[in-house]
Formats: structure tokens, sequence, C-alpha cells
């Protein structure tokens, strides 16, 4: 068993065991239990680098009729954590069950063209990203999965995948330079929001457990989620 290096004030989850993702992904939609005519809302949070992106894309692929809605689409040139009406309103469109359009403000402002687009009828929209679960929007979302990962594999993972995308920096001094700036930002984020503390089911971002093929390391809530249930 892998023990997790975290950030102070995240827990560690536990105890971990071996999920095959297509039982996974019919837990969250059994505790999303969405009312009829409008999507189960399904968010994949945790922090920079830590599988958000692999987690959601594995999930909406194992759910007909889905769909992932990530928030750096949201976030792209707002300020910091700045884009949570955005996300209100897009979970607001949501709940009303039919299908969503928006074109964020910074879009047209940056000549971004096009716009997200949600069809009425979906059976699940996995929302993701860093910060994709604050609190002040907890009743328009139905799950919520916590990543956690190893704060210093996640940096190197960042780094690494900026890097190799040519995005925040063109050398790793400047990758490296603008991963700590976002992590300061992140940080401050996280111990105001507390994200892990609303999460149903908490996944390893790390590897913690051997896992087969399709399969995911998942702990249940962690104890502020028990208690509140």
């Amino acid at each position: 068993m892998t023990t997790l290096t975290l950030p102070p004030g995240e827990p560690a989850a536990g105890p971990w065991a071996p999920l095959s993702l297509d039982d996974l992904a019919t837990r969250l939609l059994q505790i999303a239990d969405p009312a009829p005519g409008r999507p189960a809302v399904i968010a994949i949070d945790g922090r920079g680098a830590s599988g958000k992106s692999t987690l959601a894309g594995e999930l909406s692929r194992r759910v007909p009729g889905s769909v992932v809605v990530a928030t750096d689409d949201l976030a792209w040139h707002e300020p910091l954590f700045g884009w949570g009406r955005l996300l209100r309103e897009l979970l607001e469109g949501l709940a009303g069950g039919g299908g969503v359009r928006m074109s964020p403000p910074q879009w047209a402002a940056h000549g971004r063209e096009g716009a997200i687009e949600l069809p009425g009828g979906l059976a699940a929209v996995f929302v993701e990203g860093t910060g994709a679960s604050p609190r002040d929007l907890a009743p328009l979302i139905d799950a919520t999965v916590w990543v956690q990962a190893d704060f210093a594999d996640a940096e190197r993972r960042g780094i690494a995948r900026d890097l190799a995308s040519g995005v925040n920096g063109q050398t790793e001094e400047q990758a490296t330079r603008f991963w700590h700036w976002w992590m300061d930002a992140e940080l401050a984020f996280f111990a105001r929001e507390r994200p892990w503390e609303r999460a149903d089911l908490v996944v390893a971002g790390t590897p913690v457990v051997p896992l087969g093929a399709g399969q995911v390391a998942v702990a249940p809530a962690l104890p502020a989620k028990q208690t509140n249930a």
C-alpha cells in the first residue's frame, strides 16, 4: 500500500479497494439519482494534474448519452477561481432539463469561436476540473468524486504535461514557475473550500494498491461527508 503525501489540511482517504470503472460509473449514477427529465450532474474534482480529466473521460465512455464539461473552458482567461458564476449558469441550465448553450464572455473577447453546447436528453454530465464542486453550488451537483493524488507526483506530472503541450512556459524553468504560481492560488482556494468533505467517493490519482485492467482504487467518503450524510 502506497502512502500519499498530501498538503496540510487534506485528510488521507482509505481504505482503498480496486473497483472497475464500469462499476464506478454505475455507483455514481445510483448516488446521483437525478429527477426525471434532467441529466445526472457528477463533479470530478481534485488538485492540478491529479487525474481528473482521464477519469472523467473513462467514466463518460461507460455511460451512454453522457458528456464531459471541462472547467478549463469556463475558466479560460478568467481570474483564477473567479469563474463560479459561469459554472452556476451552466448547472442552472442543466437543472431546467433542456439543452444548454453558453459562450463564456472571455471567448469572444479573446477571439475564441464557438460555444459550450449540451443537447437535451443527456443521461449524465461529468463536470471535471480543479474546483468543479464549489460549496455554494452543491445543491446543483448530484454526486461528487474527489481525486486524491500524491502532491509531489502531481507536480511532476503537471509540469511534464505543460511542457509537452507547450502551454504555461516553453522551458522547464518557466513551466515550474507557472506551476508554483498556480499552486499558491490552488492551495488557498482548497483551504477555504475543502471539497473533499463533500465527495461521495474518493478515487486515487496515484497508484496506491495493485489494479487490474479497467480498474481504479476507490475509498469511501471522508469522515466529514459521512457525518453529514
